[in-house]
């Protein structure tokens, strides 16, 4: 995936080099590798790139990256398909990941799935909206995708309010075994 640009944030590709260092705690590591993926995609930020204090953590990320290492170092351009991490685009901020957007993976049926993510400290400000519109747009744009879904909880209304603002509609539930409904939303091209 290309870096991609918004009105307010910076949306970078998800290298093997940066998820090898979240998935191994290896702050210092992941930390590197994000300065290496803002140099490539030309940001001119001031300051050290870093991850937010305990984020992502371990819940976050066995949801974003349901695949194993060694699975995601055996097919990186499949696995981390479309995964981007979420900076603010004004060079005055300090480059501090606000958030991801990951697709599970590039999908073999042409309907990719999508998860997206902001820290505590960053919500309720739109950034969500804005960095996971620009994330549909890009895989809907993508040769041999034709939908994007997302899924929620009918409980989740901030989750909700990113889905619908990002033009899907509702189109089928599934039961989760432990939490009841899940809405299944979709935006075709």
């Amino acid at each position: 995936m290309p870096a991609l640009v918004t009105r307010r944030l910076r949306l970078v590709p998800v290298t093997l080099e940066a998820i090898e260092g979240v998935l191994l705690h290896d702050r210092t590591r992941a930390e590197a590798a994000l300065e290496d993926i803002l140099r490539v995609c030309g940001s001119q930020h001031q300051g050290r790139a870093k991850f937010p204090p305990a984020w992502p953590n371990d819940e976050l990320v066995s949801i974003g990256f349901p695949y194993s290492l060694d699975a995601i170092r055996a097919s990186p351009q499949t696995r981390l398909w479309g995964d981007s991490l979420v900076l603010p685009l004004d060079p005055d901020a300090p480059p501090v990941v606000l958030g991801s957007v990951v697709f599970k993976g590039l999908p073999p049926d042409g309907i990719a799935e999508v998860g997206y993510a902001v820290v505590e400290s960053s919500r309720s400000q739109g950034y969500a909206t804005e960095a996971t519109q620009a994330c549909v747009e890009w895989a809907l744009a993508q040769d041999g995708i034709h939908a994007v879904q997302a899924t929620t909880f009918p409980w989740h209304h901030a989750s909700l309010g990113v889905i619908r603002k990002c033009g899907m509609t509702h189109v089928a539930t599934r039961d989760h075994e432990m939490l009841g409904d899940l809405l299944v939303f979709e935006r075709r091209r």
